[in-house]
């Protein structure tokens, strides 16, 4: 890949990531029109990776006509009320399609769960949930999961930071029964361990 394609996207990530971030903590405030030239000269980057930026908080549902719609507890309940069905559904494919390579990769996520740094934790608990999404093969469910992304990094970053209570054990469980093919069990205890980070983080940030 071209060394000019790699610094665009570079770019775009890291803007990416830092205006969701101000957005998500009140740095950008609800309601405040997104302007890319001053974005752009804050970041110190072209208007090329703000725009692209732009366009995929956009289709996360953090900005609106160029203007910032911070999420409401309600947004939250029911984003999660959707991922729940979700990614309980694809748990329950997991048991049942999920190669052993990629058990394997499930377990090294637990591991690093357990002793990894923050940082390491973030990316762990990412990769696990995404393994799972994967194995639905469904290619309408990952796409409107990726269109959740924002608020899934703000439940990720919250339940890791506050270290909440029993969630790597609740990825264990969900680890064992994909293991034993016990697809019923997989969905029940997905949609539990997601109930359970949306009760932490509303109890936090709301």
């Amino acid at each position: 890949m071209p060394k000019n394609t790699d610094k665009s996207r570079h770019a775009y990530h890291q803007s990416y990531e830092i205006i969701r971030d101000m957005i998500l903590q009140g740095d950008i405030p609800r309601g405040t029109k997104i302007v890319e030239e001053k974005l752009a000269a804050e970041l110190g980057v072209s208007r090329t990776p703000i725009r692209e930026s732009i366009r995929k908080l956009e289709q996360e549902g953090l900005i609106a006509g160029k203007m910032v719609i911070n999420p409401t507890e309600k947004d939250l309940r029911n984003t999660f009320q959707v991922r729940m069905l979700l990614e309980g559904h694809a748990s329950r494919c997991a048991a049942t399609y999920l190669p052993e390579s990629e058990l394997e990769s499930l377990l090294e996520c637990v591991r690093i769960g357990r002793t990894g740094e923050i940082e390491e934790i973030m990316q762990a608990n990412e990769k696990f949930h995404e393994i799972i999404v994967q194995a639905s093969n469904n290619s309408f469910m990952i796409d409107i999961i990726d269109r959740m992304h924002s608020i899934i990094y703000l439940f990720r970053r919250t339940v890791v930071y506050y270290n909440r209570p029993g969630l790597i054990d609740e990825h264990e469980q969900i680890y064992e029964t994909i293991k034993a093919r016990d697809g019923d069990q997989a969905e029940v205890l997905m949609k539990q361990h997601l109930q359970a980070d949306l009760d932490f983080c509303l109890h936090l940030i709301c």
